[in-house]
């Protein structure tokens, strides 16, 4: 059974696990209704439409 010879350096482990610490940026689209920002397949925060229906009353200010 192989062993290693010698302890990996600590910079050495860190490297290899930099890419399990990554965020990743959320997924935003384009609400074609009023033009915000929001999250796929979900009711739009600002104007509160989905697919074209308004699903929440929002007042308009």
């Amino acid at each position: 059974m192989a062993v290693p010879a010698r302890k990996h350096s600590h910079a050495r482990k860190m490297k290899r696990r930099s890419n399990v610490w990554k965020l990743q940026a959320p997924a935003l689209s384009i609400c074609p209704e009023c033009g915000e920002y929001k999250a796929p397949h979900r009711v739009c925060p600002n104007c509160g439409k989905y697919r074209g229906r308004q699903v929440i009353a929002k007042d308009e200010d």
